[in-house]
């Protein structure tokens, strides 16, 4: 990996309203290329980061991504869900929902044409999601149909509470979620133990992805560590399974981790990032 550039200064726009009204911090590269043109030779598509669960902007993947942003001639939009990194709010009220909304004000605000979304971990389901929406119009902003031009999605994880969380939880667990709301488990990443509300499980069953098949009309790069301690690689296998009409490639990095965040790990990323530029 390279020197890393300059800092992107942090931008912010204001979500929700009242009480949960909410201050989301971006970090927005800008090529300085003309603005994608309708016809002709449009500009290529900017690259949108969606981080994992207790992860923010200021991550390894996240820098490289824009680095290579920079590199490729394209624009990179970062930011921080609610009670992430630079952006208010606590992330123990957070949901899937209020994470998808947020970064749907992100894409209309800042996304000015054509997009690649690439989503890490947690950041996987909230992109297949944003891919319904945009797909569907179900959305605030203009012209979702044929801006997604590709999803990489990196240890994917979604619907991970229905799918990884509540068939493992323990007798423990199911009672300090119906007595406090909560249960806690430790972080490898953090001295901070993981929590997990009764509201992001609750929320989580109504955003669910692999309740049958998913069509996101664009292509698909998935990147997954055989050595996942956290999501392992059959449920990147199921999420394949789900997408029988999108052009879905899968690279399996036989001793990758959660994170592949090494820099052969970054390197595969890269090279994801570049076919699908090459496809858009």
């Amino acid at each position: 990996m390279s020197t890393t550039p300059a800092e992107t200064e942090i931008t912010r726009i204001e979500v929700g309203t009242g009480a949960a009204a909410r201050s989301i911090a971006m970090r927005i590269f800008r090529t300085g290329n003309p603005p994608d043109m309708k016809d002709g030779d449009p500009r290529r598509p900017a690259l949108v980061w969606l981080g994992g669960y207790r992860s923010d902007m200021t991550g390894t993947k996240a820098v490289e991504v824009e680095r290579h942003a920079r590199e490729a001639g394209t624009d990179c939009i970062r930011f921080d869900y609610s009670g992430h990194g630079a952006s208010d709010s606590d992330y123990r009220d957070g949901t899937i929902s209020r994470w998808v909304e947020e970064s749907l004000a992100v894409i209309d605000h800042a996304a000015t044409g054509r997009m690649i979304l690439i989503g890490s971990s947690m950041g996987a389901w909230v992109a297949l999601r944003l891919a319904e929406k945009l797909k569907g119009g179900a959305h605030h902003g203009e012209g979702g149909v044929g801006r997604l031009c590709g999803l990489v999605l990196i240890a994917p994880a979604p619907d991970f509470t229905a799918e990884l969380i509540e068939p493992n939880l323990t007798e423990a667990e199911r009672t300090s979620l119906a007595e406090r709301g909560y249960f806690e488990e430790p972080s490898e990443y953090s001295p901070e133990p993981n929590v997990f509300t009764r509201a992001l499980i609750e929320d989580g069953r109504n955003n669910l992805v692999m309740k049958g098949p998913i069509e996101t009309g664009c292509p698909v790069h998935i990147l997954q560590g055989m050595r996942d301690p956290d999501v392992p690689y059959t449920h990147a296998l199921k999420l394949m399974e789900h997408m029988p009409a999108d052009d879905v490639v899968m690279t399996l990095i036989r001793d990758g981790d959660h994170r592949l965040s090494r820099e052969e790990d970054i390197a595969k990323l890269k090279q994801a990032i570049d076919a699908m530029l090459t496809k858009a």
